[in-house]
């Protein structure tokens, strides 16, 4: 008896991005950046995918989602490339990811607050007396629970460097 042998998957830029949920443009970027090996091209020029890029965007989608920012991203795929290296450097960056979402929910919690206050002390009056338009006016921001949240709004870019996927 003869063996089938079924043909790899072969997907364009477009089938890979609707299977995968990552733009075409993202997926050109994170080839350009070494995150995604190159594909192979059809007799037109084309780009075609198979399953190990699905699976390595794959990869990389769900640690983007995770809050991973492209650095870390860069050395979980290093690692994964390992298979028999020690797991040490996932786990300290899966501790320094929960560190991070752990600040963003300290500066989160201080935002609710400062709203909270502002909303409630809002008699719902003329503009002219808005005392949340008020505090919004009051650019140096001495008032509030989280003077860092003044250098975000300034710089949406602050503290993260990268590009947004």
């Amino acid at each position: 008896m003869q063996e089938v042998r079924r043909a790899a998957p072969r997907w364009s830029i477009g089938d890979l991005a609707r299977r995968t949920g990552v733009k075409a443009t993202t997926i050109r970027w994170y080839e350009q950046e070494g995150l995604l090996p190159a594909p192979a091209r059809s007799e037109g020029g084309h780009r075609v995918y198979g399953d190990d890029h699905l699976r390595r965007l794959g990869f990389i989608r769900h640690a983007r989602e995770l809050g991973f920012g492209m650095p870390a991203v860069r050395g979980l795929l290093g690692l994964a490339g390992r298979p028999r290296d020690a797991c040490r450097e996932a786990h300290a960056l899966a501790l320094a990811q929960i560190e991070e979402i752990d600040s963003r929910l300290r500066r989160l919690a201080a935002l609710r607050a400062e709203l909270t206050q502002m909303a409630a002390s809002c008699a719902g009056g003329p503009a002219a007396d808005c005392r949340i338009l008020e505090t919004l006016a009051d650019f140096e921001h001495g008032h509030c629970a989280d003077p860092a949240h003044g250098r975000e709004a300034a710089d949406p870019a602050h503290g993260r460097g990268e590009r947004p996927a």
